[in-house]
Order: C-alpha cells, then sequence, then structure tokens
C-alpha cells in the first residue's frame, strides 16, 4: 500500500490516554489520523484565516486553514515528505524549528533557499534524526507574527526515560489587533508606542512613601536624563495571549483522569512574549528542554523564552479542575487553560501580579561606587542621547574588526566591548536595583574610552550566583540586583538555567578551539537592533570551521532579555555542569549578565542566527552563520559559491 499524502494532526481524540491509545488500532493514537494514513508524506497549505482570540477577530496567516496549524507528528528515523502549497499572494517559507537537517531543507529565505512563491508548491526532505516537541513556522516577513506556526512531535525510537499516560501539547502564542508590518511601522516611528505601563503620579507617590522625596525625585531625574523607563519590559503590549488558539476567555481544556500522569508539551511561539508558567496545586516535573531529555527538576514555575519548549510531567490526583495560567514577564496579559476530569469545569484564575520595574542592574551600571566624573563627557545628567560613535571596536579572536562607523543611521560601530568588572569602583553586586526600561536614546558620543581599557569585554559572568540586594543569592543567569529575577508566586522553586543538566550528553565533552564574543547591542529610542553595533544589513557572515568546536560568548549590553537561537546545530548552554550541560536551541540572555554556549560545527552549510523576538530580528539583530568545509556533499550543493 502506498503511502498518502496525509499527516496527523492533533485531534478531539487528545482525551485519549497513551496507555489506551497504544492498544487500539495503529491509526489510533494521541494525535489520530484519518484511517490509512502513515507516515512519510505530508501536505501543507499556507492560507489566509480568520483569527478569534476572544477579545477580537482579525486577519492572519494560518497551515491548513487555521492558526496554529496543525501538530506534526514524526517518528525519529522517519524519512519525511512534505509538500507546502502557497495560496497567499506573497512569498512564503517554512523554517522548521530546532530540527537538524540539511541546510537546503532549513526554510530560511536569502540563507538557505529562494522561499515559496505566490501558488507555488515546494516540497521538503529530510530524515528525522531526533526526538522530543519542536515547531514550524514562516521565515518570511511578518507571517510568523500573523499567525504562521504550528507544532511537531516527535516520537522517540526507544523508550524515554519518564512515564507519562497521556499529553497535550500547549502551544502559548500572543496574538495583537495590529498586523506584524503595523507594529513595527510604529515601533519604528515610536518605540515605546506599545508601552502601556507608563509611570503615574500615583507611582510617584507611593515611592516617596517607600524612599524618601529625595531618593525618588533623584530617581526620576535619572530615568529621565537616559530616556528610558524603568516599565519597558516588553516592546509590545496589548497582546492577547493564546493557548492552543483560544485566548484566556475560550479557555482550552485538556482532560484527565485522576492520578494519570499528563505530559505536557509547551511551546512558546510568540512574536515577542516571555511565558512565567505555573498551574496553581499542581507540581511541575520539567524532564524535556528545547526537545532534548533533562534530568527530572521539580518546579512550581517557570519561564519559557520566545521560541523555547519545556516538557512538563503533572499528577492531578484530585477529582477538580487545575488553571494553567501563563502570565507574561512584564504581568501585562495573561494566557488561561484549564486541566479538568470532564469537559466545561473551571478553576480558580489568578490575577496578574505586580509588574516588576527594571533596575540599573538590568543595565549593567550601578550609580553606587561609579565615578561618573572620571569619564570625560559622561556625568549623570550627561547621557542623553548615548552615541557609541566615539568608542573603537575591540577586534575578537574570531571576528574581524568592523567598520561600523559606515552603517546608515547608526553611529554606535566603534564601541569596544565594556568590561564593566574591571572599572575601579564599580561593584555591580552592590548595584541599587534600577528600573532599565527607559533606556532609550542612550548618546555616548561624549564618552571616551578610559586609556586603560578598563572597560574592555563588559563581561557580567562574575554577576552569577553573587548575592542579591537582600543577600539573598541570585539566579546566576540574571544580574544580581535584577528586577526580571524570577520568584515563584507561591514562595516555592522557579526554575533555573542552572537547574537543568542533560539526561545523556550528545557531545564527548571537550575544550572550545575557540571563542567569538557577540555583544548584544542596540539603539531603543531609533528601535535599531544589533549585534556588535552592527545590524544585519551592513554586517559581514560568521564563518565557522567543520569540526571545530566554538564558544559563543554573549554580552548583553541592552536593557531588554534576548532569546538567541542559532540554526542547524545543538547550542551547549555553560552551566557549570561540563559534559552535564543542557543542550538547547535557543539561549536566552538576559540584560546586564555574560552567557556562555557553544557549539560542535558538525553541519556543513549556511545558518541564520538571531534573536527570535520577531521584531528585533527584522530590526537587525540577525547574522548569516557559514560552515566552512565538511563533507563533500556540501560544496556539491553549492556552499563553495555561497557569499
Amino acid at each position: 500500500m502506498g503511502r498518502p499524502p496525509l499527516f496527523r494532526m492533533e485531534t478531539e481524540m487528545t482525551y485519549l490516554s497513551i496507555r489506551s491509545a497504544r492498544s487500539l488500532l495503529a491509526a489510533t493514537f494521541i494525535a489520530a489520523a484519518p484511517i490509512g494514513a502513515q507516515a512519510g508524506t505530508y501536505n501543507l497549505t499556507v492560507d489566509n484565516v480568520k483569527i478569534d482570540t476572544g477579545d477580537f477577530v482579525k486577519d492572519g496567516i494560518g497551515y491548513n486553514g487555521a492558526s496554529p496549524g496543525p501538530v506534526l507528528r514524526f517518528k525519529e528515523g522517519e524519512e519525511v515528505t512534505i509538500n507546502v502549497k502557497n495560496n497567499l499572494d506573497e512569498t512564503t517559507s517554512i523554517h522548521w524549528h530546532g530540527l537538524i537537517l540539511p541546510y537546503q531543507q532549513d526554510g530560511v529565505p536569502t540563507i538557505s533557499y529562494d522561499g515559496i512563491k505566490a501558488g507555488e508548491t515546494f516540497t521538503y526532505n529530510f530524515p528525522i534524526v531526533q526526538s522530543g516537541t519542536y515547531w514550524f513556522h514562516s521565515h518570511s516577513g511578518f507571517q510568523e507574527p500573523d499567525g504562521a506556526y504550528g507544532a511537531i512531535v516527535i516520537e522517540p525510537k526507544g523508550r524515554e526515560p519518564f512515564r507519562y499516560d497521556r499529553e497535550y501539547v500547549v502551544q502559548l502564542t500572543d496574538k495583537h489587533l495590529h498586523s506584524g508590518a503595523r507594529i513595527m511601522r510604529n515601533l519604528k516611528m515610536m518605540p515605546d508606542y506599545y508601552n502601556r505601563k507608563q509611570r503615574t503620579a500615583g507611582d510617584f507617590f507611593a515611592d516617596v512613601s517607600k524612599k524618601g522625596l529625595g531618593a525618588t525625585l533623584s530617581d526620576r531625574s535619572d530615568w529621565g536624563d537616559m530616556r528610558m523607563m524603568p516599565t519597558d519590559i516588553e516592546d509590545v503590549q496589548g497582546f492577547t495571549p493564546l493557548i492552543n488558539g483560544k485566548g484566556p476567555k475560550q479557555n482550552w481544556t485538556g482532560i484527565f483522569k485522576p492520578g494519570e500522569r499528563v505530559r505536557l508539551r509547551f511551546i512558546n511561539s510568540s512574536a515577542m512574549t516571555y511565558f512565567d508558567i505555573r498551574i496553581p496545586g499542581l507540581k511541575m516535573t520539567v524532564v524535556n528542554a528545547d526537545g532534548n531529555n533533562v534530568r527530572p527538576v521539580t518546579v512550581d514555575e517557570f519561564r519559557i523564552a520566545v521560541a523555547e519548549t519545556y516538557d512538563v510531567i503533572v499528577r492531578p490526583r484530585e477529582d477538580k479542575a487545575y488553571t494553567v495560567f501563563a502570565e507574561t514577564m512584564g504581568r501585562s496579559a495573561y494566557g488561561r487553560g484549564t486541566l479538568a476530569p470532564r469537559p466545561g469545569m473551571t478553576a480558580a484564575v489568578p490575577k496578574l501580579r505586580e509588574g516588576p520595574l527594571l533596575t540599573m542592574a538590568d543595565m549593567g551600571m550601578s550609580h553606587e561606587g561609579m565615578d561618573h566624573g572620571s569619564m570625560k563627557g559622561m556625568s549623570d545628567k550627561g547621557m542623553k542621547g548615548m552615541d557609541h560613535s566615539s568608542m573603537k571596536p575591540k577586534p575578537s579572536s574570531t571576528v574581524k574588526p568592523m567598520d561600523h562607523g559606515s552603517m546608515k543611521g547608526m553611529g554606535q560601530g566603534a564601541a569596544k566591548p565594556m568590561d564593566h568588572s574591571a572599572m575601579k569602583g564599580m561593584n555591580h553586586g552592590a548595584a541599587k536595583p534600577m528600573p532599565q526600561g527607559s533606556m532609550k536614546g542612550m548618546d555616548y558620543s561624549a564618552m571616551k574610552p578610559a586609556a586603560k581599557g578598563p572597560m574592555k569585554g563588559m563581561d557580567h559572568s562574575a554577576h552569577g550566583g553573587m548575592p542579591g540586594m537582600g543577600g539573598e543569592k541570585t539566579d546566576p543567569f540574571y544580574a544580581a540586583g535584577s528586577g526580571l529575577a524570577p520568584k515563584a508566586a507561591n514562595g516555592g522553586k522557579f526554575l533555573s538555567y542552572a537547574d537543568l543538566k542533560a539526561q545523556k550528553p550528545l557531545y564527548k565533552h571537550r575544550a572550545a578551539t575557540r571563542e567569538i564574543e557577540i555583544r548584544i547591542t542596540g539603539n531603543m529610542e531609533r528601535y535599531i537592533w544589533s549585534l556588535n553595533d552592527v545590524k544585519y544589513g551592513d554586517a559581514e557572515p560568521i564563518r565557522l570551521k567543520y569540526g571545530e568546536r566554538v564558544r559563543f560568548k554573549f554580552v548583553n549590553e541592552t536593557m531588554m532579555t534576548h532569546p538567541m537561537h542559532l540554526h542547524g546545530m545543538w547550542s551547549i548552554l555553560d552551566t557549570g555542569a561540563k559534559k552535564w550541560n543542557p543542550i538547547k536551541h535557543v539561549v536566552s540572555v538576559s540584560p546586564g549578565t555574560t552567557v556562555y554556549m557553544e557549539t560542535e560545527v558538525d553541519a556543513p552549510g549556511q545558518w541564520a542566527f538571531h534573536c527570535h523576538l520577531s521584531y528585533h530580528a527584522a530590526a537587525g539583530m540577525f547574522r548569516k552563520v557559514i560552515v566552512e568545509g565538511g563533507p563533500k556533499q556540501a560544496a556539491d550543493a553549492g556552499l563553495g559559491a555561497a557569499k
């Protein structure tokens, strides 16, 4: 019997337990497919769709007539053929996020192929060499924020190291009344256009009662001078968060039997939103991160960055409903779903917590012990505009010196990487909390680098694990004193990257052959985002050698959190666990921190490397990576001619 051009989709039959489903016919399983469907060949259409959030209905883009698109289920070891028909009147693409495959199948226009023109069909063909939870989305324009995404579940060849009785995909998205293109235009026109949490007179008097008049006035003056707002945590507010395409009022529901172990595959497919996830009344055991098994860690709450995936197992024992609560990091909105023994049951929905405020630590700065007067042209009142144009770049061992002065509209290119740890009198660990988000504009034009280069590298790595403001040990992946450092709503355990350890090492642990420093940079006032002060259109590709092991050093010099995504190769996040370091495809870098990851360069071709916040990538926080050398088929595929 031949393979019909069908694919397996999630249906209402997800109510079945895995144990029960596996005892049925092969065609009937958790994601039940029509009778006769077999793995191998799949059909997708890219369509204009209507998206109903429960708050509003808008035009969008989806797959097979819906957004989110179908859940595609593959089997490890399978060779898949996916026919994609473009029914739009514009070019589209599909990127298979987190999948290890030949670069020509990666789905990034201008890097791996030309895209799929209107009315045409493109056939993807690649082997499935992994298992776990992933997703797919358009890599063309703003089609992804407009709804072009779906989930991928890959079943392993062998037995998994944990037990569960049923599973659900929980795909998180953020939907705005405005189109992606309109949002980008508005951000370029006014970066705080979508900031709905401006500070008020009430906030002023509340601060006076807590800090006193003098301290409050000084704080407001500092933020005013920097043209920033401590509430500017999310570039875009006004989203309605969705769970599996349903808004809070529509209440997606997953059914369970009391006592069952339920696997929840969380996928953050949002354009811009980080979510803090909790299920009041239930512990969550994290078993998988970005498709790779980790040693189980039980938590009360976890933060999921844009484009990350986490699999957790919960065991509701009582005959009652539980709320799946996805609160945005800035506390501006929430997604809500329900786990229940029967349809129609609901549980109490928590109130949004008070929004955090960014601090001086989130900007890698401290007014305490920092002698601004010793820095020419830079006083506490002289930071307006912050233009990096006078600072010369530090050539990295892996990156050619770049003439950023030629960048149109961006005079930041001469900036040396800043090592705050070497600045005399500048103790970040003692930094008072300072809201970060209002750092808009920052003009460094008058700021000359110190003669002995004390600002090289801006290495915040020493901050990790330092005592926090209250003498508490901080999460090492947040700056000490950060306003973004998370805490569980119930006072319990909040997941940290430091908790993640690989269930089984994917690579033999070895020393990196070289290090590449990636400074995460930007100009909020003009809404320009960049790497090493160079936006994508002006940047040279990052060149890697097949077979080497590269250590990436991310230095976040901005006041925003950035989920960095390298296509085609695994990212080994350095948590200090050596061979047990977790293997990921997205690494989130918080403000004021330095984070390291390593990559075994084992995939020849050309790949995308970018921040996964949609509007940051579009504004320039993007690179092409070229892997030179490797198997002969790479050259045969045209890599040698790549420019």
